[in-house]
């Protein structure tokens, strides 16, 4: 086996030098060919690299400086006091930034290291490892950058926060501009991507309203990724070109890993890719294996600095890639031409699955590990396999991001001729993959280069790997519209390196075969110009709208929060424990310091308990069982919400206090509340069908009657909000 595998590296490196050899000689013949002087070419390619990198750059520069700007004017940030600033962060973006201001405000980075992985200043009675809980690497990262950079005294924390973000969206675009320019091997598909990026924003990414979201900080470095991984999936690649996309796959893959908690499940899917890419036979063996062994490496590498991150451990991901090295190794050591060796072959998919299934059962059996087990049953209800009264799961499966998309969703992609143009080049190249598949079992070997004259464009692994990847994205955004940022900047890219693509026009060609007009010279004229009649549309169209956005000022005023945060912080104890809506108490926690009783954060078992009992003050539950549940966490200071209180939702079943009603048995059910919001119905308040005998809690607790009082006294409110304090010394009276 040691020989063997010496035998390939040794192969492969004759093929690279032969490689780099011949290249020369080959470009010599064809220029001689064109009556041109290498000297000539060289200077061509150096151009055409120089102004595609300068393209690529300034793209991401000003992606950047439009998220900046529109930031600013979308809250009029600068003009804000940092109160009112934080207040924008909302929800989980607001505990992330609080960690980043602990950090900072720390008197060494070790010591600030060691206080967040013994935290206990952020939720009543409980000691968490944000740093693993919460994959807080990137605020570790921002807070390094801006201590190291001496930033103190030339900008503000926040500004220099939301900065690195907005540089990151920036390399974002640039990756994804340089993926579509290798594909198509023009620049302009990159620049159609972009704008095709940007004028669809609301559907590509959730920076707006999320800046310090984990996915705004991983998926810059996945794109970069993918990038990396179509240049080196590319036939033909001399061994520099390959050793350095190769070595960005590697760091990229591993930073991916370690800056969102969820990334495995992605890079699942990738894998899923390239594994259909190799059981066609429609891509280098090698490099598929060698991507596979990244994967292992990164997992090995993000499961002992991610303090033992058992997660990663029973991720899908380690399983089905140990599955696909066990698999193979198992086929290579058949002998050629074997029955035992054919049989294998023919079932090579199913043996991967089944090893990849059974390794999973087994280490979840014997690998100590806390994965949410919620996550399971959110996808069985979501099938329809199963129903629940659980008041969290019903809460998720309420939320929009977890619904399928809506029509919106498709008539915005469809006015920005992006959909149109996707199913076009999608279409084509699923065709043309197609019939290299069939010639493959036929027995007919891949071409080593495949011309343009060729039209065979299925025949290149980077196109074929970039259309199984958006089917996949595709079919998980079709079921889960919050998946479509995930899917729809890798739509832009394929659309774009589509229409600038004269291999792609060339396939067709050959399919309508075409015989009036000269199909190359028809391919490149359409490649150059069908490209630029989309872009001078989408320019008079949607480039005034993109210019209004930037001048026109928007005022987000929340008054209300602002005198909440400002009573807490003047008025409240220090060691006062706050309960209320997660979504407030992240904000609590970042505007004030004070320690809460929950967080909106959803892979904690422990955590989602305490959600969904402290949630029990909109229920219609006694003042007793709501004392109970609040002093149970140490709980000072309640906090109540009109908005939640006297929430009326455009959909019924789906506002909090509907959840609460069917999760409590105090109301029935006339069909199951989790198989889509609309076919959620359950019973109004004044319905027959009620039969609690308390009012809700929310409300009742406004009357100032008896229990009421006796457990509670308000100390402060407003028009959104009332504050209780919750009594330590009692009178129980009915």
């Amino acid at each position: 086996m040691e020989e063997g595998a010496a035998d390939l590296r040794q192969r492969k490196k004759q093929n690279c030098s032969e490689s780099d050899k011949m290249a020369p000689e080959q470009r010599n013949k064809e220029n001689s060919k064109l009556g041109r002087s290498p000297k000539y070419m060289l200077i061509q390619r150096f151009a055409k690299l120089f102004f595609g990198c300068l393209a690529a750059v300034t793209s991401g520069m000003m992606y950047a400086v439009y998220l900046s700007t529109y930031h600013e004017r979308k809250f009029w940030f600068s003009s804000r006091q940092e109160l009112e600033r934080e207040i924008t962060f909302q929800g989980d973006s607001a505990i992330y930034y609080s960690f980043y201001k602990e950090l900072l405000k720390a008197p060494s980075f070790e010591r600030g290291v060691y206080e967040l992985t013994h935290n206990n200043k952020t939720v009543s009675l409980k000691t968490i490892n944000a740093v693993q809980q919460m994959t807080l690497y990137p605020e570790l990262i921002a807070s390094v950058l801006y201590q190291a950079s001496g930033s103190e005294e030339v900008i503000e924390p926040v500004y220099f926060y939301i900065g690195i973000v907005f540089g990151l969206q920036g390399i974002y675009v640039t990756a994804l501009f340089v993926t579509s320019w290798v594909m198509s091997g023009t620049w302009l598909a990159g620049m159609l991507t972009v704008a095709w990026f940007i004028i669809n924003r609301t559907d590509t990414t959730r920076i707006d309203y999320s800046i310090p979201s984990r996915e705004n900080w991983a998926l810059p470095y996945f794109a970069c990724q993918v990038a990396a991984l179509t240049g080196y999936l590319k036939k033909n690649l001399n061994c520099s070109a390959e050793k350095f996309c190769y070595l960005l796959v590697n760091a990229s893959t591993y930073t991916f890993m370690m800056m969102w908690e969820y990334s495995h499940y992605l890079l699942f899917v990738q894998a899923i890719s390239l594994f259909l890419l190799d059981s066609f036979a429609l891509a280098q063996t090698e490099k598929v294996h060698e991507v596979y062994k990244i994967y292992l490496f990164s997992l090995f590498l993000g499961y002992l600095l991610q303090f033992e991150n058992s997660a990663l451990l029973v991720s899908p991901l380690l399983s089905f890639v140990a599955a696909l090295m066990l698999s193979k190794c198992l086929q290579m050591n058949m002998k050629k031409g074997t029955f035992m060796s054919r049989l294998l072959k023919v079932m090579y998919i199913y043996l991967v699955l089944t090893v990849a299934v059974t390794l999973n059962f087994l280490l979840k059996m014997f690998v100590p590990h806390k994965e949410n087990e919620h996550l399971l049953k959110f996808i069985e209800v979501k099938l329809g396999l199963n129903t629940t009264k659980n008041f969290t799961m019903n809460w998720l499966l309420c939320q929009e991001s977890l619904q399928a998309p809506s029509q919106d969703f498709f008539l915005r992609l469809t006015q920005s001729s992006l959909l149109p143009f996707y199913i076009l080049v999608l279409i084509i190249c699923l065709f043309s993959v197609t019939q290299v598949i069939f010639r493959r079992i036929c027995g007919e070997p891949l071409k080593e280069a495949v011309k343009l004259e060729d039209g065979r464009i299925g025949e290149r692994p980077e196109i074929v790997y970039h259309v199984i990847h958006t089917i996949l994205l595709g079919c998980l955004a079709m079921c889960l519209e919050g998946m479509k940022y995930l899917w729809t900047p890798y739509v832009c890219m394929l659309a774009a390196f589509g229409v600038c693509s004269p291999e792609l026009w060339m396939t067709l060609f050959k399919w309508l075969r075409l015989k009036a007009v000269h199909p190359i010279l028809l391919a490149l004229i359409l490649s150059m110009a069908v490209p630029t009649i989309i872009g001078f549309s989408l320019w008079k169209e949607f480039f005034p709208r993109i210019m209004t956005e930037l001048t026109e000022l928007q005022e987000f005023y929340d008054p209300d929060t602002v005198e909440l945060m400002t009573w807490i912080k003047r008025q409240a104890p220090v060691a006062a424990v706050f309960a209320g809506s997660p979504q407030l108490m992240g904000v609590i926690k970042l505007c004030t310091g004070w320690m809460v009783s929950s967080l909106p954060l959803y892979n904690d078992d422990d955590l989602l308990k305490r959600n969904e009992n402290i949630y029990q003050i909109y229920s219609k539950r006694s003042a007793e069982d709501i004392y109970k549940i609040l002093t149970s966490y140490k709980a000072n200071f309640l906090v109540i919400e009109d908005s939640i209180c006297n929430e009326v939702g455009p959909v019924r079943g789906c506002r909090v206090k509907d959840l609460l009603d069917i999760a409590n048995g105090h109301v029935y059910m006339r069909e199951s509340p989790v198989t889509s919001r609309q076919s959620q119905v359950v019973c109004e308040e004044d319905d027959n069908y009620a039969y609690s005998k308390y009012g809700r809690f929310c409300h009742e607790i406004k009357m100032n009657y008896s229990p009421y009082v006796n457990y509670f006294t308000r100390v402060y409110w407003n028009r959104s909000y009332f504050v209780y304090r919750i009594n330590t010394v009692i009178s129980f009276q009915s």
